[in-house]
């Protein structure tokens, strides 16, 4: 969502990113491997990309808006409930992302909350359409 608003290094850095996020939790799951495909193509990064590990020092200067930041991270909140689990180590990772990035608490919740209903609308669309 949004992606082809980031640069070019906010999207191999937020690859980077989906990356730490779908390893977290030690399971890497078909679904989150399918988003991240999806945001490859999103970002028009080309699929023989692959990710890679990316340290969180220095990301607030790349995403150096408010809102490549809040893009970023709707989109890896979006990509931790790929799998069907928030695990708890994938919501740390998270919140240390969005310290980096100066989201405080109560706008991680709203961000969370957001995802969470976009992605009931999405599943009762895809029922919809299967009907």
């Amino acid at each position: 969502m949004w992606l082809g608003s980031l640069s070019s290094r906010q999207r191999t850095t937020l690859l980077g990113l989906a990356h730490n996020v779908v390893v977290s939790d030690g399971i890497l799951d078909p679904h989150e491997e399918l988003m991240i495909d999806e945001f490859k193509r999103e970002m028009d990064l080309g699929s023989g990309l692959e990710p890679e590990y990316h340290e969180l020092d220095g990301i607030d200067a790349i995403f150096n808006s408010r809102s490549s930041r809040l893009v970023a991270m709707l989109n890896l909140l979006r990509l931790s409930y790929s799998d069907g689990a928030f695990e708890i180590e994938e919501e740390c990772l998270l919140k240390e992302i969005a310290a980096a990035f100066q989201i405080g608490d109560d706008d991680f919740l709203l961000l969370d909350n957001w995802v969470r209903r976009f992605l009931a609308l999405e599943d009762e669309a895809r029922s919809l359409i299967r009907s």
